[in-house]
């Protein structure tokens, strides 16, 4: 009568427990080492502003459920969170009145439509500060809230959205 093989547990093979944890851990370190590639994206003409930087301190870990990526700069005008990133730089050319304007939590926003998304520029406050949002997180507004709180920070000047 042919017996059935024991069944032996990983636990009672050490090399092969061994063997399969270092396996589970170069996966998990390749996944990890993907999602954590900086983001690469230039600082604005005007990052270096000492304003930038007081703001960059102010600047969440997380937008929502997205958390705060590395970048290629290591300017404190430049931040991002998630994937595809938001991108937050400070320091940007001031724009002009426009209609696409938009109060959130009391800071105006210029809003230009982009192929991929909106970008977000902080009217009547120096420094100024862009958002870039992808369309992976519609409705772009929606973003804006926490980084309006930052924002706040800087004084608004005589212009506003009207």
């Amino acid at each position: 009568m042919h017996r059935r093989p024991r069944l032996r547990s990983l636990a009672s093979r050490p090399a092969l427990l061994a063997g399969a944890l270092l396996a589970l851990a170069l996966v998990a370190g390749g996944w990890l080492l993907l999602g954590s590639r900086p983001v690469q994206v230039r600082p604005a003409p005007a990052a270096a502003d000492p304003a930038c930087a007081t703001l960059a301190a102010r600047l969440p870990p997380t937008l929502g459920a997205l958390q705060r990526r590395a970048t290629s700069s290591s300017s404190a005008g430049v931040a991002a969170w998630g994937d595809p990133a938001i991108i937050w730089l400070c320091g940007v050319p001031q724009p002009g009145p426009s209609p696409n304007c938009l109060d959130v939590s009391g800071v105006d926003w210029i809003f230009t439509q982009l192929s991929d998304g909106t970008a977000f520029t902080t009217f009547g406050r120096d420094p100024a500060v862009q958002v870039l949002v992808p369309k992976a997180y519609a409705p772009e507004p929606l973003r804006l809230p926490p980084l309006s709180a930052v924002v706040a920070a800087v004084p608004q000047g005589p212009h506003r959205c009207t």
